[in-house]
């Protein structure tokens, strides 16, 4: 007869086997404080469910994905720097006379911790709608005449992903080397056969750190590509937070409009972006047996006399990456750098909002201070835990001084951040653990006043579709509901 005295140490001895492969699990490899009591808390609580979540989502890159990808960036960025230096030979970094003191910091700070370059001679774009981007994409395309590079989240097979993907058809057709990189799970619904047509007339496509034989084995889950990148015949490149799908035009009845933000860069920049393409590329050749990608002549085609005349309309930029094949975090020490260094405002705009402690506190040291800081977030989840802890730190942040607004207009998806007369940042990047730990990102940091002074209005303009956040909004919220965004906020780390 089983008593309840034998069920109960049944259930104690499973407990305490659970929580014993729990600690292995987690400590076996090395992470963060935070990561690593956030997993012991999924492991320890949800038995079944949260090993099999860990299978999918918390597995780290193996040390040889993470010794290749690093190996790939230090041999091909040293015959870059050897590149840019002779290209930018004729300048100084920041010239004093022409930069502040606070500009001449940051460039230092990505130049030391991401080997990110400065370049000169950009002639910038700022799109802020996705039909005005992805026309003057497809009309670049189709103007192309030696190689097109294009890397994306998201490559959707709707009306869009098939617009784009004609486009590059006919380039290939042409005789243009066309290679696209995507994600794999950014790409639901998206299979190797939407790209059968393009590599019949010579174009190449490949899902990122992914094969057809290692859809099981690659803990992509939790490491997305979420760079968003074209580069065209050297020295036109796109870079921002559009991905290509119907849903970036405003097209999904769920979210509405959507507001996002892109550059159209001409000029040496685009030669960090090609460098950038280059590694991923060939990072991923390792699984999928493609052609591997060479340095040579042909890839650059920067008109380097730009660099002898510049004016004020051409932009200092710096590509920044991020992933988790190093642990410089080099984005967001950026963003740490631009909030810290703010003399009189810092605006963001991001669709998650999940930072982590040191960028939390700079928040709200900066407003404290008496720096204008306002963040502007989407009104709506398109991911349900990590809009309820999105709404956690809103609230702790808006009790601390900072500006919070909720853009009501349709669905923000902009990861933009501006400051002072120069300063500022567009890219893949979210104001979140993920995108600083888990995610490959790529970010430009520019010096210019034009384009700042752009992305200032383009915040300001936004503001008159948003609701600033108040403690009254946060009190009529129900318990169920603060209780969902205090719970989520402890699964932040893994978010």
């Amino acid at each position: 007869m089983i008593t309840w005295d034998t069920i109960r140490y049944v259930i104690e001895t499973i407990w305490l086997i659970n929580l014993a492969l729990a600690f292995w699990t987690v400590f076996r490899e090395r992470r963060d404080i935070a990561s690593t009591w956030a997993w012991l808390l999924v492991l320890s609580f949800l038995p079944v469910v949260g090993f099999v979540a860990y299978l999918f989502v918390g597995r780290k890159l193996s040390h040889d994905q993470i010794f290749t990808i690093q190996d790939e960036q230090r041999r091909i960025l040293e015959q870059y720097k050897h590149q840019q230096q002779r290209l930018l030979e004729a300048q100084k970094l920041l010239p004093k006379e022409e930069q502040s003191r606070r500009d001449q910091m940051m460039a230092n700070l990505l130049l030391n911790t991401d080997n990110a370059l400065l370049t000169f001679g950009n002639q910038v774009h700022l799109f802020t709608d996705g039909h005005a981007k992805f026309d003057q994409l497809i009309k670049d395309i189709d103007q192309a005449k030696r190689h097109i590079h294009v890397e994306y989240y998201t490559f959707a097979a709707d009306q869009l992903g098939h617009r784009v993907l004609a486009a590059l058809e006919r380039a290939a057709e042409r005789g243009v080397e066309v290679r696209v990189l995507y994600d794999l799970s950014g790409s639901r619904g998206t299979t190797y056969r939407f790209f059968s047509h393009l590599e019949e007339l010579g174009g190449q496509a490949q899902a990122f750190i992914s094969s057809a034989k290692a859809r099981f084995n690659t803990p992509r889950l939790n490491y997305h590509l979420h760079r968003k990148l074209v580069i065209i015949d050297g020295d036109l490149g796109y870079i921002g937070g559009f991905n290509i799908g119907d849903q970036y035009l405003g097209e999904s009845p769920k979210f509405g409009y959507w507001r996002d933000s892109h550059l159209r860069v001409e000029g040496t920049a685009v030669l960090m972006m090609q460098a950038r393409f280059i590694m991923d590329w060939n990072t991923t050749c390792r699984r999928t047996k493609k052609e591997r990608m060479d340095l040579a002549g042909d890839y650059v085609n920067v008109r380097t006399t730009r660099l002898k005349n510049p004016d004020r309309s051409m932009v200092p930029m710096q590509i920044v990456s991020s992933g988790p094949d190093n642990d410089n975090r080099a984005i967001r020490r950026g963003y740490q750098g631009i909030i810290s260094s703010a003399r009189h405002y810092v605006y963001i705009q991001t669709p998650y909002l999940i930072p982590d402690d040191a960028i939390l506190e700079s928040l709200v040291v900066a407003a404290k201070s008496g720096i204008d800081v306002r963040i502007m977030i989407p009104p709506m989840p398109d991911h349900p835990f990590v809009y309820r802890a999105t709404e956690y730190f809103a609230h702790y942040l808006v009790s601390n001084g900072v500006k919070v607004y909720k853009y009501d207009k349709g669905f923000l998806h902009a990861k933009t951040m501006v400051s002072g007369g120069h300063l500022a940042s567009v890219g893949s990047a979210n104001l979140d653990y993920r995108s600083f730990r888990l995610n490959f990102e790529v970010n430009v940091f520019t010096y210019n006043e034009q384009l700042a002074g752009e992305l200032k209005a383009a915040f300001e303009n936004d503001l008159k579709d948003c609701t600033q956040l108040n403690e009254e909004y946060f009190d009529q919220q129900s318990a169920w509901r603060k209780f969902k965004q205090d719970f989520c906020r402890l699964l932040a780390p893994i978010l």
